[in-house]
């Protein structure tokens, strides 16, 4: 099947390595299974939530013990959300159907037109007049396996252009380096079509307590931003329909190709640093992957991650803290209150 073929060598597709850790782990065995909001007394530490929500305290050396946090701890800057996963669990549902879509529904001869208004290339319509009558499908199916590993590839385009290296590209495709960035970025631009309308229809809901959260940091005066690697057009399509438009306009997007190399690279968090003017270390990031983790911690900033229906068994150990999800009271996991704690630790 080309879902085992394809996820072995996937890992060599990454252009960064994810940062190891090598610090010691200790379990506590007589917490609660959780609390509406995590006690200050976990100031400083790493937090790792288990299954039954048994936290997993990290410490910085074996000699080293983090005191109770002041409650007038600094706010953070700025509060970093990735999208996909994060604000909500697209991937499978969503982002997946999308693609299989665009693959079943478009043929050589129906690209032609999208391809070159997409693009503005119009020396490739002669090339494409070549195709019209081949009206073969791509014949192209991602199944939930093989797309859980092409996540580990940041970015839509990407993941169609390593695919197809991989696999081979269709028969008609166009052969050139720079034609075939053209038809992948028209693929693309129907599948950001598709997966908007199921946005727009608020069929994938928002994940526990996102809303929450963003509330507290806006009135708190907190800059809020979403950081993703995903088409911009698909992000503000989340954040508006879902967020809705009084959260909306507040909330700044980094998305897409607005940085030269995607995640795990740190460019689009420091680019939203810079942008917000504000300090990466004063700043909190909430991913779901490894690879969005990789890239906060590169820039310098603090990062949650609040594991999604893919990235439930990867490995996290530089974050800062690991979560189901946020949560909305009763079953709240954490709050600005926990984002603010992770901003100052107090070493005796």
């Amino acid at each position: 099947m080309a879902s085992m073929a394809f996820g072995l060598s996937l890992a060599t597709l990454s252009s960064t390595n994810l940062l190891q850790s090598h610090k010691k782990t200790t379990s506590i065995s007589n917490l609660k299974s959780h609390q509406s909001t995590l006690p200050s007394s976990l100031l400083g530490t790493k937090v790792l939530i288990s299954k039954t929500q048994r936290p997993i305290i990290r410490t910085c050396h074996s000699q080293v013990t983090c005191s109770v946090a002041s409650s007038s701890s600094t706010l953070p800057s700025a509060l970093l959300f990735d999208c996909d996963g994060v604000l909500v669990d697209t991937e499978k549902d969503g982002h997946r159907i999308s693609f299989n879509e665009t693959f079943k529904e478009v043929t050589f001869g129906a690209v032609r037109n999208s391809f070159n208004s997409t693009i503005g290339f119009p020396s490739f319509a002669c090339d494409l007049d070549e195709l019209i009558d081949e009206q073969k499908e791509l014949g192209v199916t991602w199944d939930v396996d093989l797309y859980g590993e092409l996540l580990k590839i940041g970015g839509g385009k990407e993941r169609m252009t390593a695919y197809f290296n991989k696999t081979g590209w269709p028969e008609k495709a166009p052969k050139s380096e720079e034609e075939r960035k053209a038809f992948i970025a028209s693929l693309h631009k129907r599948k950001t079509e598709l997966f908007m309308a199921l946005i727009e229809k608020k069929l994938l809901p928002l994940r526990p307590g996102v809303a929450k959260l963003i509330d507290q940091a806006l009135a708190e005066g907190v800059k809020v931003a979403v950081c993703s690697t995903s088409n911009e057009k698909a992000v503000s399509a989340i954040v508006s329909f879902l967020l809705g438009p009084e959260r909306a306009e507040k909330i700044q997007i980094f998305a897409g190709d607005v940085v030269p190399r995607k995640k795990p690279d740190p460019a689009i968090y420091v680019l939203a640093a810079n942008t917000l003017n504000v300090d990466p270390s004063s700043c909190v990031v909430v991913e779901d992957s490894g690879i969005g983790l990789a890239a906060a911690k590169a820039a310098g900033m603090k990062c949650i991650v609040t594991k999604s229906g893919y990235t439930a068994d990867e490995d996290f150990q530089n974050a800062d803290a690991v979560f189901d999800f946020i949560g909305d009271p009763p079953e709240e996991r954490f709050d600005l209150a926990f984002c603010r704690s992770l901003l100052k630790q107090y070493v005796s």
